[in-house]
């Protein structure tokens, strides 16, 4: 068993805590957090072990779960990478592109693993399909959320947004080609709306929206690619996968044919996978230890979170204009 310990305890940070003590895969070591209250009022009411220091922790753990305010990523995964612990950091990785590719050339120098937690990978509604987006070349995303103080510390694209960006550029093997994108700040400092096109080398084609002042939840993306169509409820935990064949010689009475204006005729067909029920998050920091102890690479690697944070901050960057 790998020994964890938790930097950061705010409303993540219990759940990982919780997690991690149910885990098979870990030893819950212990936490710490920079507000000595609350610190020392979460380990009287569940009995985890609080440690004086950030660096005590290190010392103690094989891996380190970062939870921190996004602001602190940087400092404290480079101290435990530097003692050659291997880090689980909370989206965004970091709070700059220049800072996530040190993360990376760090934890390649002390040969240690890293990964993102963009939870989303492991939704189960998104895990039943993944193998079936083949070559998408239109992506809509819409991800709302009802008005919620604690977050919008940062702008819409990197609380919310930046999931469903480190989802299609997962499913979406090309460059980016061009950004174009607006947001407008209602409530906050920072944009509580936005809406992002991004254009691929490939011709694929993704819209995303994100708001944080929505009057309900909604969490969904919409892939279309040559004969499918697939549909993800990141937030009901739904998919469905509708295709299209050749229509056969002689259809049955329930087939649903559908003919062009050049005469072809298609059928349509659903393809909807079981759904199994998971915790998304149990299961992100399960595949991290596997991805420790197999050595491979983990399913949300540090580069992969780059990736997300470089466009993120590419939309927010369009803002400006």
């Amino acid at each position: 068993m790998l020994k964890a310990g938790v930097l950061g305890a705010g409303h993540l940070g219990k759940i990982h805590l919780r997690l991690l003590k149910q885990s098979e895969n870990y030893e819950l070591a212990g936490f710490y957090d920079s507000s000595e209250k609350q610190a020392k009022s979460i380990s009287e009411e569940f009995g985890y072990t609080l440690f004086n220091s950030v660096e005590e922790l290190i010392e103690a753990v094989d891996v380190v779960d970062i939870v921190t305010p996004t602001f602190a990523h940087f400092d404290v995964a480079k101290k435990a990478i530097e003692a050659g612990k291997h880090v689980f950091i909370e989206k965004p990785i970091t709070n700059t592109v220049e800072e996530a590719e040190k993360l990376i050339a760090l934890a390649k120098a002390h040969n240690v693993k890293g990964q993102v937690g963009h939870v989303e990978r492991f939704n189960p509604a998104y895990t039943a399909v993944a193998d079936k987006i083949v070559n998408p070349m239109f992506i809509e995303a819409h991800r709302l959320a009802e008005f919620n103080p604690r977050g919008t510390d940062v702008p819409v694209v990197l609380d919310l947004m930046i999931h469903d960006i480190d989802a299609i550029l997962s499913v979406v093997h090309s460059e980016v080609k061009h950004i174009s994108a607006s947001g407008v700040s209602v409530i906050s400092e920072t944009p509580d709306i936005a809406n992002a096109r991004i254009e691929f080398e490939n011709g694929c084609v993704a819209n995303l929206t994100a708001s944080r002042i929505s009057l309900k939840n909604m969490r969904k993306a919409r892939f279309f690619q040559k004969d499918a169509y697939i549909s993800v409820d990141f937030f009901e935990k739904k998919c469905e996968v509708v295709k299209m064949k050749d229509a056969p010689e002689n259809p049955g009475d329930f087939d649903m044919i559908l003919q062009n204006a050049e005469g072809v005729k298609k059928q349509i067909y659903f393809d909807n996978p079981e759904i199994p029920s998971n915790n998304a998050i149990l299961d992100e920091l399960d595949t991290f230890a596997e991805a420790i102890q197999n050595d491979t690479t983990p399913i949300v690697s540090l580069t992969q979170g780059k990736k997300a944070l470089e466009v993120a901050l590419k939309i927010i960057e369009c803002f400006k204009h």
